[in-house]
């Protein structure tokens, strides 16, 4: 298995001799404006350059997984560049229909025993922030579990907040790398949307075995937690062995 942290969300996974893009966000750099009611409204969004070209992270993909459709997880950019023939895995039928409309026709929606190329995909809970209200306006999410004989168990968690679904994958899969969205980015007046240090640091005391690789960081203008404070946060309780914490480009081999 080998992972590599593009940018924000987007991973490449190379599992079991398959290539997975997950969460495509592929434009330019100051492309969007800012996400509203959030902080630096004076910057666009994304905030970095992806670390290669496009065409470079398309290149001999197999599958393209979309954990749901919001801009930073799904862009014009991704839309316009990624074949329209190539297979796409999407949460729901209404996520279906969407990435249908923007031409592509190979789109399947994700369940408990989806597989692909002898590959079993399985689709996790996940909670988009917290409160109901917050819920509401954040739409519903996903992240996904890869399996295979010939590889570990890698739960790639998406845009969830630390909560009891969460601990119940981890219980039900006993995945060995866990991949969390863990920027902790806000909406000022509701709070984290997804993961904060103390969100992963749950994490990893239910999965104490497991590596965690934090992605979705220092990209998009709302993050509030840096690679940096993790890192030492993660030193200070004791889990630095345990935690993965990738610059935009860097790979891991498990």
């Amino acid at each position: 298995m080998k992972i590599t942290q593009i940018r924000n969300a987007t991973i490449v996974v190379e599992y079991a001799n398959k290539k997975f893009l997950i969460d495509p966000m592929l434009a330019e750099k100051g492309t969007y404006p800012s996400f509203p009611g959030t902080i630096r409204q004076d910057q666009n969004n994304p905030s970095v350059s992806l670390p290669t070209s496009a065409d470079d992270i398309i290149s001999g993909v197999d599958a393209v997984i979309v954990t749901h459709l919001h801009l930073d997880h799904f862009d014009e950019a991704a839309q316009r560049l990624l074949p329209k023939d190539i297979k796409m895995f999407v949460q729901n039928e209404e996520d279906a229909k969407e990435v249908q409309n923007t031409g592509f026709h190979n789109v399947e929606v994700l369940t408990k025993d989806t597989v692909f190329e002898g590959i079993q995909l399985v689709k996790t809970r996940g909670e988009h922030g917290r409160g109901e209200e917050l819920l509401k306006r954040m739409g519903e999410v996903c992240g996904v579990v890869f399996k295979h004989p010939s590889e570990k168990t890698l739960y790639v968690a998406g845009d969830t907040v630390w909560y009891e679904g969460v601990q119940e994958e981890l219980d039900a899969h006993k995945p060995d790398i866990i991949v969390v969205n863990g920027g902790d980015n806000q909406l000022i007046e509701y709070g984290s949307l997804i993961m904060g240090k103390e969100d992963i640091y749950e994490v990893h005391k239910a999965a104490p075995n497991a590596k965690v690789i934090s992605v979705h960081m220092e990209a998009v203008n709302h993050w509030t937690l840096s690679r940096e404070e993790l890192k030492n946060f993660s030193k200070e309780k004791g889990f630095s062995s345990k935690m993965l914490v990738p610059e935009d480009g860097e790979s891991y081999k498990f």
